[in-house]
């Protein structure tokens, strides 16, 4: 092994041979990553991803069945991405505080 001026391993002048072992993963630990059909319940829309969300229910989709895992907001629904925020009225708002609050 070639060790540093401060006396700890150098890694990049091992070679492979003298590296040590890595530890591999453990079996039967890691949840299910599979193919998974995301359903946008406010907009209808479907899309498929992996992911380790767990599903109880199936649905159809491009042809084959797939765990569905169902949203009430994704970015085809949120208002920041589809452009369509509502603006409040604060001035109104304002005005209306001050009024029922105002001293007399």
């Amino acid at each position: 092994m070639s060790l540093n001026p401060n006396g700890f391993i150098d890694r990049n002048k091992m070679t492979a041979g003298n590296r040590p072992k890595k530890n591999k993963m453990k079996k039967d630990i890691h949840p299910e990553y599979k193919e998974v059909v995301f359903h946008d319940l406010s907009s209808d829309y479907k899309f498929l991803t992996r992911s380790c969300a767990a599903t109880t229910e199936t649905t159809e989709f491009e042809g084959a069945t797939y765990p569905v895992y169902k949203v009430e907001v994704s970015s085809q629904s949120h208002p920041f991405y589809t452009g369509k925020n509502v603006l409040l009225d604060t001035t109104g708002r304002v005005d209306k505080f001050n009024k029922r609050y105002a001293k007399s």
